[in-house]
């Protein structure tokens, strides 16, 4: 049966180390301004513990016995350690540390906010490693938070999940893209799009991306008794661009989703006659790293880059 007591002090311990270095009662009592008297009860507890008398007589004083001998290492790294854990937690050092972080996102993210996000963890922090993670419907990114698998969400929500922290990035205004010499974008360039016109154009849309969320556009369109008219639907958000280039389809999104797509095909767009809210994107994170030095710095990163296309 185990010897050792329910509540073991760690002062015992350090009394233990101090005994076998110091060999004698009287210095150790100084060292740790007690009286000798509690010094001495607390290596006869010691003694009961250990089953060893510790410290025995010897030709010039106390020395100690051969398990004592044998305790000392153990009892210097149980302090050693014992310390370590409360040692302060020091600010993370961008350019001289490496971490890895992990970083989810669907992939309807646009293309400037995250090569704005990547320049700035490569530039501030050169060694560490940066994991972008799809997030689909299949994703249980509440349990990757938790379980440390991830570090920050970024996407946007109807209802923000429970339990965890979040920072609103940025507002992306909606607009609908079409191919920029199709006949709905030549009619649209003289005449102001009705909302029969837009509801009944052929759409491209996502199928669902997070789990449980319909979507902001036709989640709103629903609450107004609305309804687009959806052709082609697609779990991979980036192929809708270029399925809207060779067709006469029209694509719904953020304008800076957009705006990219625009540069660099031929396509335009165009506004929308209902008054969409704008898509509302967000960080998530967890508590377990919410105090992380290293988290604040990557969150305060990701805020930057959103803030650089507000500005």
């Amino acid at each position: 049966m185990s010897r050792l007591p329910d509540h073991l002090d760690i002062h015992l311990i350090r009394i233990l180390y101090l005994l076998l270095c110091e060999k004698n009662v009287s210095r150790v009592a100084l060292k740790l301004n007690r009286p000798q008297p509690s010094i001495s009860a607390s290596l006869r507890k010691l003694r009961e513990l250990t089953g060893d008398p510790l410290l025995v007589r010897g030709a010039r004083g106390m020395v100690p016995t051969q398990h004592g001998e044998s305790l000392m290492k153990s009892a210097k790294r149980i302090l050693d350690e014992a310390e370590h854990l409360f040692i302060p937690k020091t600010a993370f050092v961008p350019q001289e540390e490496a971490r890895t972080f992990h970083i989810a996102a669907p992939d309807y993210m646009n293309t400037q906010f995250f090569t704005e996000v990547i320049a700035r963890l490569r530039r501030e922090s050169p060694k560490s490693h940066i994991v972008i993670h799809a997030l689909g419907p299949e994703t249980d990114y509440v349990r990757l938070l938790s379980d440390g698998e991830l570090d920050l969400v970024i996407a946007n929500w109807d209802e923000m999940p429970e339990h965890l922290h979040m920072s609103k990035l940025f507002d992306d205004p909606i607009v609908c893209l079409m191919r920029s010499d199709c006949a709905y974008a030549k009619r649209t360039a003289k005449d102001a799009m009705t909302i029969e016109d837009y509801l009944s154009l052929p759409h491209a849309a996502p199928s669902q991306i997070l789990p449980g969320y319909h979507g902001t556009i036709d989640t709103f369109l629903e609450k107004q008794n609305m309804q687009r008219n959806i052709v082609v639907e697609s779990a991979h958000f980036r192929m809708l661009p270029y399925m809207v280039e060779k067709t006469d389809l029209v694509l719904t999104a953020g304008q800076q989703f957009t705006s990219f797509y625009e540069k660099t095909l031929s396509l335009k767009s165009y506004s929308v006659p209902i008054k969409f809210p704008p898509l509302r994107f967000y960080q998530l994170w967890h508590e377990r790293v919410h105090q992380a030095t290293e988290h604040k710095w990557l969150r305060a990163q990701v805020s930057a880059a959103a803030k650089v296309l507000t500005d």
